[in-house]
């Protein structure tokens, strides 16, 4: 069937269990935290899983898609930044955005 993110024994079910055991698939993967893969004539054909499941992958997905676009542009030779440029810039930005809102707010004393 298949590897599933460090599943060494994957829950794996025919297609008609769904139609007669909803609730108990849906149990496994809600208490599991694991989809089920579902077969149509003993082939692969549907995942199953929870919203709690899916939404985290979901997450997981656009950090590593951020993380491969940032290693690409480091690899194409863009400038990076160190911790601690990045922290004095910040630092500075949160100073700059302070003295605003004591000027904005010089108005209303």
């Amino acid at each position: 069937m298949g590897y599933y993110k460090g599943m060494i024994n994957p829950v794996i079910k025919p297609s008609s269990e769904l139609r007669k055991n909803y609730n108990t698939i849906a149990e496994i993967c809600r208490t599991g935290k694991v989809p089920v893969f579902l077969t149509r004539n003993g082939e692969g054909d549907t995942v199953l899983m929870d919203m709690e499941t899916y939404s985290r992958r979901e997450e997981d997905l656009i950090v590593a898609e951020r993380l491969m676009d940032a290693e690409r542009r480091r690899m194409a030779g863009e400038k990076g930044y160190t911790i601690e440029e990045l922290e004095e810039s910040l630092t500075e930005a949160i100073k700059l955005g302070a003295a605003e809102g004591k000027k904005d707010n010089a108005q209303y004393v």
